[in-house]
C-alpha cells in the first residue's frame, strides 16, 4: 500500500483513537491489560529506571515490548532518517518509503498513524515532546490487534514521560554541577586574594558568608560518594548553605571543605536550629568512617591560614575516640625568627621568581601546598603543564623542588614574605643571612623544642630516616630494616602527637624539617664547644 492511504489510514486511526479517549473507551483497554499483567511490566521497568535515577533506557523499554508483541520497534529521531535505539531485528529498511508520513506524525499533524510497507504491518506514534518528536515504530508481520496498539501507545506515554524525567535530571545535574563550581571560585578567591576577588567572582550573586567577619574552616573526611549528598542536604535555593559554605575539595575527593560563619557563635536556645559545625559533629559521631579537623577563628582574609589548621587537626583527628579535633594554636616558626633578618632572607631566595612568568609563580606558591597532580586538578590543567611551570620556578630558584628540604625553605620564605617582609625596610648594602644562621637563635630552638618534646626517640629516629629519603616510606623502611607498613604507622603516631599533618596534605612535615634541622645545628654547636 502506498504512502498516500497510509496517511489517510494513519489519520482515521489518529481520529477513532480522540473518539474513543472522549468515550472512555481507552478506560475499558487499559483495565483488560492490567488484568493480564503485561502493564505490570512496564512499570516495573518504569520504576527500575526511576529508582536508578541515570539517564533514560529506551532499549530496555523497547525489548520489553518486543517480548509483549513480537514485533520490532524502534525509536527514529526527528530527522525521520536516524533510528535512536531499537530491537535487534529491526528492519531499517522500512523507514525510507515512510518517510512522509513519518515526518507528519512528528510534526503533529497525525498523533499516529497506520499503514503497510514491504509486506509488514508498520504503526507510528509520537512521544509527547515539545518540538519535532521522536517517533516509536512497530513493524509486524500481521496487523495489530487493538489489545497490542493500546499497549504501544501507553509505552509511548511511558518513553515520553522517561525522556521529561531525564531531561529534568540533565537540568538538575547542570545546575549542581555550576552550583559546585561557583562555590569552588568563592574558596578559590578567599584562599587566593581574601574577600574582594571572592566577590567579584560570584558575579553579584554573593554568598551571605562573605558579609561575615569571621569563619572556622571545618575540613571534613569522607567517603568521596557522600560528598554530594551532604553537601546537597544544606543547599539553598541560591546554590550555598545558609550563612556557609560547603565545597568539595578538588585536590582530595574524600575531602569536603566546610567554611562556617563564626559571628553568631552556636547558641541554640529559643529552638534555633543547630549550626551546620554541630550538624557535621552529629554526622562524625554516626559515621565511623568519618572524621573532622576544626580551625580556629579568623578573619576572611585569613582563609588559607584557617585551612591549614583545619588540615592539621584532622590529621589529629584520627586518633581521637569521637574523631572530631580542633586546631591548638601553636606558635609558627616565623615568629620565632628575628624580623628583619628572616625578611631580607626571604626577600634574597624569592626575587628570582620576579624573573619567572606570574602563572609559573603562582603555580610554585600552590605546589608549596598541595601535590602537583592536586594542583593541575585546580587549575584545570594538565600534571605536565604544571611541571613545566615548577622547572621554570626551580631553575631561578636554584631549588629542587621535588626535594623535600628544598621544599621546606622555600615554603618558609613564603610565609616570611606574607607576615614580616612587607613591614620591614630593605637596606641593600646589607648581605642577607644564610638560613642556619637565623635557625641557630636561642627562640628558634625553644620553637623546636616544643614541637618535638614529646615525640618518642625512635619516632624521632623514623622521621630522620624518611626525610633523608625524600619522604618515601619504602626506601625510609629499607634503611632502618623495619616494614614499610611500621614506617607509615610511625608516622600516624608523629602525626597525632604533633598535631600536624604529614601523609596527606603535607605542609606538616615542613616544621618537621626544619624542628629537626634546628635540634642538628644545636647540637653541633654544643659538640664544637665542648
Amino acid at each position: 500500500m502506498g504512502a498516500r492511504s497510509g496517511e489517510l489510514k494513519g489519520g482515521k486511526a489518529a481520529r477513532d483513537g480522540e473518539k474513543r479517549g472522549k468515550r472512555g473507551g481507552a478506560i475499558g483497554t487499559t483495565e483488560a491489560l492490567q488484568q493480564d499483567g503485561r502493564l505490570g511490566g512496564l512499570l516495573h521497568e518504569v520504576q527500575r529506571q526511576v529508582v536508578c535515577g541515570a539517564e533514560p533506557n529506551t532499549r530496555r523499554v523497547l525489548e520489553w515490548l518486543h517480548r509483549q508483541t513480537g514485533a520490532h520497534i524502534a525509536l527514529v529521531a526527528p530527522d525521520v532518517r536516524t533510528v535512536e535505539s531499537s530491537t535487534p531485528e529491526f528492519p531499517s529498511r522500512t523507514l525510507r518509503p515512510i518517510a512522509p508520513l513519518l515526518a507528519r506524525v512528528r510534526d503533529g499533524r497525525l498523533a499516529a498513524a497506520a499503514t503497510q510497507t514491504e509486506g509488514l504491518h508498520v504503526r507510528c506514534e509520537a512521544l509527547a515532546l515539545p518540538g519535532p518528536r521522536p517517533v516509536l515504530v512497530v513493524v509486524c508481520p500481521e496487523a495489530l490487534p487493538p489489545d497490542t496498539a493500546a499497549l504501544i501507545s501507553h509505552t509511548s506515554s511511558v518513553l515520553s514521560l522517561l525522556r521529561q524525567a531525564g531531561d529534568s535530571g540533565r537540568l538538575q545535574r547542570d545546575y549542581q554541577r555550576k552550583a559546585r563550581q561557583l562555590r569552588l571560585a568563592v574558596l578559590h578567591g578567599l584562599l587566593a586574594e581574601g574577600p574582594i576577588l571572592a566577590r567579584r567572582m560570584t558575579s553579584g550573586a554573593v554568598p551571605p558568608l562573605l558579609e561575615t567577619n569571621r569563619l572556622r574552616v571545618h575540613l571534613l573526611r569522607c567517603p568521596s560518594t557522600d560528598r554530594d549528598r551532604i553537601a546537597q542536604a544544606h543547599e539553598d535555593p541560591s546554590g550555598y548553605h545558609g550563612p556557609d559554605l560547603m565545597v568539595h575539595c578538588p585536590v582530595f575527593k574524600e575531602h569536603l571543605i566546610c567554611l562556617v560563619a563564626d559571628d553568631a557563635g552556636e547558641d541554640h536556645s529559643g529552638g534555633r536550629p543547630p549550626s551546620l559545625s554541630e550538624t557535621l559533629r552529629c554526622l562524625v559521631r554516626d559515621n565511623p568512617r568519618y572524621a573532622m579537623g576544626i580551625s580556629g577563628a579568623h578573619p576572611l582574609g585569613a582563609t588559607a591560614e584557617a585551612y591549614g589548621q583545619a588540615a592539621h587537626a584532622l590529621a589529629a583527628a584520627r586518633a581521637t575516640p569521637d574523631r572530631v579535633a580542633f586546631y591548638h594554636g601553636r606558635t609558627p616558626l616565623v615568629s620565632a625568627l628575628p624580623q628583619q633578618p628572616a625578611a631580607q632572607w626571604a626577600r634574597a631566595l624569592l626575587r628570582p621568581l620576579d624573573s619567572v612568568p606570574r602563572t609559573s609563580a603562582d603555580i610554585t606558591r600552590l605546589a608549596m601546598i598541595a601535590p602537583r597532580s592536586g594542583v593541575a586538578r585546580l587549575l584545570g590543567m594538565s600534571r605536565n603543564t604544571v611541571t613545566a611551570h615548577l622547572k621554570h620556578a626551580e631553575h631561578a630558584l636554584s631549588q629542587n623542588l621535588k626535594d623535600v628540604r628544598c621544599r621546606a625553605t622555600v615554603h618558609l620564605a613564603l610565609a616570611l614574605s606574607g607576615s614580616c617582609a612587607d613591614s620591614v625596610a630593605e637596606d641593600p648594602r646589607q648581605q642577607p643571612p644564610a638560613l642556619d644562621d637565623l635557625l641557630r637563635t636561642e627562640p628558634a630552638a625553644a620553637w623546636a623544642r616544643t614541637l618535638l618534646g614529646a615525640l618518642q626517640a625512635r619516632h624521632r629516629r623514623t622521621l630522620r630516616a624518611w626525610l633523608d629519603a625524600n619522604t618515601d616510606a619504602q626506601q625510609a623502611a629499607r634503611r632502618l630494616g623495619m616494614s614499610r607498613n611500621t614506617i607509615r604507622a610511625h608516622l600516624r603516631t608523629a602525626e597525632a602527637v604533633l598535631g600536624v599533618d604529614l601523609l596527606t596534605h603535607g605542609t606538616g612535615v615542613y616544621d618537621i624539617v626544619h624542628a629537626l634541622h634546628i635540634l642538628e645545628i644545636r647540637t653541633a654547636v654544643s659538640t664544637v664547644h665542648d
